[in-house]
């Protein structure tokens, strides 16, 4: 139950910190013999610094009902 905590706590305060990240995919625009056109295109995933407040609050929620438990 400790080690979940520890988990969530640290996720929560990763997301707090970094709100969001590019995920970066390649597409195939021609493709022509030996020739090749490719094209990255960047997909912003990007989410509320209130989603690492919750995780934070919770993982603090299961380490303290851990040790009460102990």
């Amino acid at each position: 139950m400790k080690t979940v905590g520890i988990i969530v706590l640290a996720l929560g305060i990763l997301m707090t910190v970094f709100t969001g990240f590019n995920i970066i995919t390649k597409k195939e625009v021609v493709d022509v013999g030996p020739i090749e056109i490719n094209k990255e295109e960047k997909t912003p995933i990007y989410w509320s610094p209130v989603t690492g407040g919750i995780l934070i609050v919770a993982g603090i929620v299961v380490l303290v009902i851990g040790q009460k438990r102990s």
